[in-house]
């Protein structure tokens, strides 16, 4: 005898399809995207993984399949004759007065269990308790959809589906039953008989099946983790999720377990900044609500690799298959209330948290997720309050939080910014505990050295998130920036023309714009008090498809410089296109070195310098998505001489030169006492004092003295360390500069575990030498270089960019001649740079 019997109680049918009304079109769930069909199907069926009969055991079509009956019909009585410990049938309500009548609990009928050797069991049958109506009901009080809950398709779907596949389940529904059991209170005497009794409106019954285990048949047991270990060694290193099913219960996607064992983990030197992603199909885990006797499925690529029995996964730990081992995980949970405390104040303290059990399951706080996503990508979409570094999402919190952590031992990793020890260490949670406090520590406080952090360039956040975060990232300003992405414009509702602080005045967001063009280049346009129009041009990527070249980066210089704004060259990536005569013109105000730690733009940068342009330098994210950490890079301000925390302020010191960038280290760089953004004058050739110093919470192997582009002191540990120092007199035979940098053993590389994979490294703007006279440096092969891409940009102007016919449209600037107007800037750059050559001595 199987575990559920279904009964063939055709003999009993009065009523054919029919009954349901006239058959509908198949609709489309909003969620899934999945066709649903509301159709009768006849013969066996399987309902939330239960065997039922609708109809004759064949499934013949046409006949009758339902028993109907309602009003003053009389009863019928339904053979079973068997043992069962549940009786669970399949109806549902043809009529329904709810909720015009305001009232719900209408007895519909009686439902008589006759015993064998006398005795009857009189269960009432409500609607909105043990039956209900339809079409597509969610449950009742005490009976189930005849669909259990399902996942959602895990990597693909409609476009429009995008926001519902977030919420990554959906719930069963009722297509057209109502399942409700009944259970037996006395299973060691068969059941003679089912007389159902009609006591008011029509309902159907369908189907009964008889449960002969001591188990509910729906799963109400809260899910379980249960880790997932394929025993051969080519299965498991095979990269790309499992595949679980669960026919009677519920289950999650699959996620994959970190591969470090738990010492690992907390002795690995980036604390609070991530873990390497195991990219493995073992080992891995999944969550399960289920019944005892529900099967759990296993696959690996769309092909079997093993299947288990729930109950005995429950009973016995751990199941084994010859190429899996299936073990539960759970120690058991606690809703526990966490407090993080700044070690010297005592007050709670915004940070970055990650909990999870020892092997690896994450336990986030409530209303935070322990897999951003689903661990799928995130561009351009506001998670909200989480960020994932590779295995580990964290959480950003106030300095509280609360939800369930596992009983016994748990792994705490906890971040805030570059200035606070990292925490990542192991706690125990007692079987009654409720409370957990914990500290981190600030190691320096930049602040009161007139030291103030900012990321240059962030997206998609929301002007509220991006206080949260910034707070819980020890940052002082985020510059939010507007921008266009082809049809997609973002941030457009979060511009107000002024800077967003918080309560606590540390924190300011200021949302401003990205513009962009997918040839000529990108700007980054700081505390804008009107927006620049059009944001983007010059086509499609940055642009609308088919759009035209309607502006210069120049011209959004202008109007940005004309609000008393900041202009920014982002992702500096080099002397091309617009950045040229940018340059040339004195209309940027600084370069962002965003990421990415590669040679080339430092090179480019280098030559800036050393061609007689001072550039500050500046750190930002570029963030666009969950991956990246708000201020993971970031520009370090100095105000001096009393000047007060401000947005103004911070943005003038910045075209200073008073700034250094930073993904981890503080560095510091004084020439003969002289702070960055300074210019050392000096009478004639002779040496200058160099002290440079960088610390940092996480591992840095070199510290560089970079003179005018070359590398010309270091200091270096061959193995991680914290902290690096040089004092150096340095020969200066004429005018250059001089910059700190550190990092990596090379400097270049070292990636961690950001969507962008940037090392951990810092370098400062420089301080410029005169030395005897004005400051002033060049070089003749980089300005050839840029006179001819200035002569390169007229001709994309002239001959390949969009352009709408003359006369057919009006343009923002209200000018007759549209490419005269697009190419005045780079006109002026080439006479500055001819000027400058003149100036110097030197023929053009």
């Amino acid at each position: 005898m199987s575990d559920y019997q279904p009964i063939d109680i055709s003999r009993w049918c009065n009523a054919g399809v029919a009954a349901l009304g006239p058959e509908e079109e198949p609709t489309t769930d909003k969620a899934s995207g999945e066709r649903i069909e509301a159709r009768v199907h006849t013969g066996r069926q399987t309902f939330r993984g239960l065997p039922f009969l609708v109809g004759a055991p064949d499934g013949e079509p046409g006949g009758d399949c339902f028993i109907v009956l309602g009003g003053s019909d009389a009863s019928v009585t339904v053979r079973i004759g068997a043992k069962a410990s549940r009786v669970i049938v399949a109806h549902t309500l043809l009529e329904t007065t709810f909720p015009e009548d305001g009232r719900s609990g209408k007895k519909v009928a009686d439902y008589v269990f006759h015993m064998a050797g006398g005795g009857e069991e009189r269960v009432p049958v409500r609607e909105s308790f043990e039956i209900g109506p339809l079409p597509y009901g969610r449950g009742q009080f005490l009976a189930v959809a005849d669909t259990k809950s399902d996942l959602l398709p895990r990597y693909e779907g409609e476009f429009g589906r995008a926001g519902w596949r977030q919420v990554e389940s959906r719930g069963g529904i009722s297509r057209l039953y109502y399942l409700w059991a009944w259970r037996n209170p006395d299973p060691e005497h068969a059941i003679e008989s089912l007389e159902i009794v009609p006591a008011g409106p029509r309902f159907v019954v369908a189907g009964i099946t008889l449960g002969h285990l001591d188990e509910h048949p729906f799963a109400r047991e809260g899910s379980r983790p249960a880790r997932i270990i394929l025993t051969d060694p080519e299965d498991a290193r095979t990269p790309g999720a499992l595949e679980v099913a669960v026919d009677r219960g519920d289950t999650t996607y699959v996620y994959p377990l970190p591969q470090a064992s738990t010492d690992e983990f907390i002795g690995d030197p980036y604390k609070g900044w991530g873990q390497r992603q195991n990219e493995r199909s073992s080992p891995t885990y999944v969550e399960i609500s289920a019944i005892p006797s529900a099967t759990v499925a296993v696959k690996q690529g769309g092909k079997d690799v093993g299947k288990v029995n729930w109950g005995e996964v429950q009973d016995q730990g751990a199941v084994e298959t010859p190429r899996m081992r299936f073990e539960l995980i759970d120690p058991g949970k606690n809703w526990v209330s966490v407090t993080v405390l700044d070690e010297d104040t005592g007050r709670p303290v915004p940070c970055r948290v990650h909990f999870r059990s020892p092997d690896g399951v994450p336990y986030q706080p409530h209303g935070h997720h322990n897999h951003v996503n689903s661990n799928l990508a995130t561009f351009n979409f506001n998670i909200g309050g989480d960020v994932r570094l590779g295995q580990i999402t964290y959480a950003y919190i106030d300095g509280t939080c609360q939800g369930w952590l596992p009983r016994g031992e748990v792994v705490v990793d906890i971040a805030r910014g570059f200035e606070y020890e990292p925490l990542r260490t192991r706690v125990n949670i007692e079987p009654g505990q409720r409370e957990l406090t914990l500290r981190i520590k600030r190691w320096i406080n930049m602040n009161a050295d007139g030291w103030y952090s900012g990321d240059s360039h962030v997206h998609f956040l929301s002007a509220q998130g991006a206080l949260t975060e910034s707070r819980s990232e020890d940052l002082n300003v985020v510059n939010l920036l507007q921008s266009q992405w082809g049809s997609l414009f973002t941030s457009a509702q979060e511009f107000t023309g002024a800077p967003g602080i918080s309560q606590f005045g540390d924190n300011i967001v200021y949302v401003s714009q990205e513009n962009r063009q997918h040839f000529l280049g990108h700007m980054i346009l700081w505390g804008l008090k009107k927006q620049v129009m059009p944001w983007c041009s010059d086509g499609a990527g940055e642009a609308e498809i088919g759009g035209t070249l309607e502006t210069t980066l120049s011209e959004w210089a202008d109007r940005c410089h004309a609000q008393g704004g900041t202009v920014i060259a982002p992702h500096f990536w080099g002397l091309n296109r617009e950045a040229v005569p940018l340059v040339a013109t004195g209309r940027l105000d600084g370069i962002e070195l965003c990421g990415h730690q590669k040679k080339f733009p430092h090179d480019e940068y280098y030559r800036v310098l050393n061609c007689g342009y001072k550039m500050p330098v500046v750190g930002g994210t570029d963030k666009m998505s969950s991956d990246v950490v708000v201020g993971y890079n970031r520009t370090y301000v100095h105000l001096r001489d009393g000047e007060e925390f401000s947005y103004d302020n911070w943005c003038r010191n910045v075209t200073r030169g008073r700034t250094f960038l930073s993904s981890g280290p503080i560095i510091n760089l004084t020439v003969d006492g002289h702070d960055v953004g300074d210019t050392v004058r000096i009478s004639g050739p002779g040496t200058v004092e160099v002290e440079a110093w960088a610390e940092s919470v996480l591992p840095i192997h070199r510290l560089d003295i970079v003179q005018a582009g070359r590398v010309v002191a270091s200091a270096e540990s061959q193995g991680p360390t914290r902290r690096l120092e040089i004092r150096e007199k340095l020969r200066v035979d004429g005018h250059t500069w001089i910059a700190a940098r550190c990092g990596s053993p090379d400097y270049f590389g070292d990636p961690d575990y950001d969507d962008m994979k940037r090392g951990i490294y810092a370098h400062t703007s420089p301080v410029y030498i005169a030395c005897g006279g004005e400051w002033w440096m060049f070089d003749r092969g980089t300005t050839e270089h840029m006179l001819t891409v200035i002569e390169g940009d007229i001709a994309y102007i002239r001959e390949t960019s969009g352009q709408h016919p003359r006369g057919r449209v009006t343009h923002h600037h209200g000018e007759d001649d549209h490419i005269a107007h697009l190419e005045r800037p780079f006109h002026e750059a080439r006479e500055a740079i001819e000027a400058r050559m003149r100036e110097l001595g030197i023929a053009p």
